[in-house]
């Protein structure tokens, strides 16, 4: 009943587009933070202190993202480790050793809107292109083959999709929370032939879209047995 339901929630597709992107599309927060605290920090003469710490918190959260895959169990072993330091620091440090003002943290990272607008460029230069490569590098899965798109003048390839296996797979769960990404891997029927695409955006979108179009592949007339 529910892959019927599933089914029928999606919307119907003639054909399905993969794009696989680099983890640097990740960066996007730090694009959107820097675009943000430019003009901010603009309007001041001095660097803010409070602006500077929270970008230098969104960088450490985007590299972190960028540089471990945690799966679900290590998802779940990071959230257990970040509640017992928690618990410790509310029942044990802070009625130890006190809770620090915050008037007394008089560090400041000196983050200047000069940088705020070069990282701002740079990081948009940057995604952009990487966007706009996606747009010539991508695999078309239509009901009778598979079309493989590299360049702008490249030739194509094309692969049968009759006997098309598909595994999906969310190696990392902070990848998948902000753009929701995942891998896919494409078995056309030989063995040599393996498409394994990594940071597919909208995943389970694509993975629901896939399966309704091998599920509706037409059936050339001399496929039916007499």
């Amino acid at each position: 009943m529910t892959d019927e339901k599933k089914k029928k929630a999606v919307k119907p597709v003639t054909e399905v587009k993969l794009r696989s992107y680099p983890k640097i599309i990740f960066l996007w927060p730090l694009l959107i933070a820097s675009a943000v605290l430019w003009p901010i920090q603009a309007f001041s003469k001095e660097p803010l202190q409070w602006l500077g710490i929270f970008w230098l918190m969104v960088l450490f959260c985007n590299l972190f993202v960028i540089a471990f895959d945690f799966s679900s169990a290590k998802f779940f072993i990071l959230i257990l480790g970040i509640v017992i330091l928690v618990l410790l620091l509310i029942f044990w440090i802070i009625p130890t050793y006190g809770f620090p003002e915050l008037a007394d943290i008089t560090w400041n990272p000196g983050l200047t809107a000069n940088l705020y607008m070069a990282i701002t460029l740079i990081l948009g230069i940057i995604l952009f292109f990487v966007w706009l490569g996606a747009q010539f590098d991508y695999y078309k899965l239509e009901r009778n083959e598979i079309y493989h798109k590299k360049g702008i003048f490249a030739d194509a390839e094309r692969f049968p999709v009759k006997s098309l296996r598909l595994k999906k797979e969310i190696p990392d769960v902070f990848e998948y929370f902000v753009l929701r990404a995942g891998s896919i891997t494409l078995l056309p029927g030989r063995a040599d032939e393996v498409i394994t695409l990594h940071t597919v955006l909208n995943i389970n979108k694509k993975a629901d879209q896939i399966d309704f179009l091998l599920s509706h592949i037409s059936v050339e007339p001399d496929e039916i047995d007499a």
